[in-house]
């Protein structure tokens, strides 16, 4: 049962950066140039890239679309991509770019019946994030505290037929201090779909203890920080979930 790794592009205000635990202002900046970032990451082994637009995220003004755009058409793997998706319209314009998934925020809470267009016209090809911050969704880019629980979201958003989610937990995200394993096995029972994790990944080691959740629905996860410091290269990311499959 495969398990891919997804290293994160964030874009905002035209740079390649990390939040800290989804604060906007405690920005890491790593490059000026997005695009090549992400060329990079796939020269590097790269099976999948997760690209984001922060500012869009936040705003809902999709800031740093044309570079999104431009980064997935470069990418020589696969891609998801959002941040200020908000429209059907938005879906269209990254699928058609190259995009082999859309990813949905905010408007999967405060527009359902957009949501559940995109997920009749492009099925498979939609994912919803579940960014969490102390049990309940955030949106905006994080920025803004929903009150509804992770259960009651979950179960709306797979009555409306999305067959796959991205689970942050925010307090983590950017931090290098270690995954959430038992937020992230608790949303692959609740979602009986496949799930990427995303948040707190530091080393190899905290890499290997998500992938061995593939069995349980956990298909991939996501990993900023830990590659742009250095820690591990995605090559030896690769490596590390490649061994936790072959061992079965």
């Amino acid at each position: 049962m495969s398990f891919l790794v997804y290293p994160a592009v964030d874009i905002s205000e035209g740079r390649c950066v990390r939040l800290l635990q989804g604060r906007f202002g405690t920005e890491t900046v790593y490059s000026d140039d997005p695009v090549k970032v992400a060329i990079g990451f796939c020269r590097g082994g790269a099976r999948r890239l997760h690209i984001v637009d922060l500012d869009g995220a936040k705003t809902g003004h999709a800031a740093n679309r044309e570079l999104v755009l431009e980064a997935v058409r470069s990418s020589s793997c696969p891609v998801q991509a959002g941040g200020g998706v908000r429209s059907l319209e938005d879906v269209e314009e990254i699928l058609a770019a190259g995009a082999s998934r859309a990813v949905l925020g905010t408007v999967a809470l405060e527009d359902p019946e957009e949501m559940a267009r995109a997920c009749a016209r492009y099925g498979e090809r939609i994912a919803v994030s579940l960014d969490v911050r102390s049990g309940e969704l955030a949106t905006h880019g994080w920025t803004v505290g929903t009150g509804v629980p992770l259960e009651d979201a979950l179960a709306s958003f797979k009555a409306a037929g999305i067959t796959s989610f991205i689970y942050t937990d925010v307090g983590r995200d950017g931090t290098m201090a270690g995954p959430n394993i038992e937020g992230v096995r608790r949303v692959a029972e609740l979602a009986e779909v496949p799930v990427i994790a995303s948040g707190g990944i530091g080393t190899l080691d905290e890499l290997r203890a998500v992938a061995a959740l593939r069995r349980e629905g956990v298909r991939g996860a996501i990993v900023g920080r830990a590659l742009y410091e250095g820690k591990f290269t995605i090559g030896e990311a690769n490596l590390a979930v490649d061994s936790l499959t072959e061992e079965g």
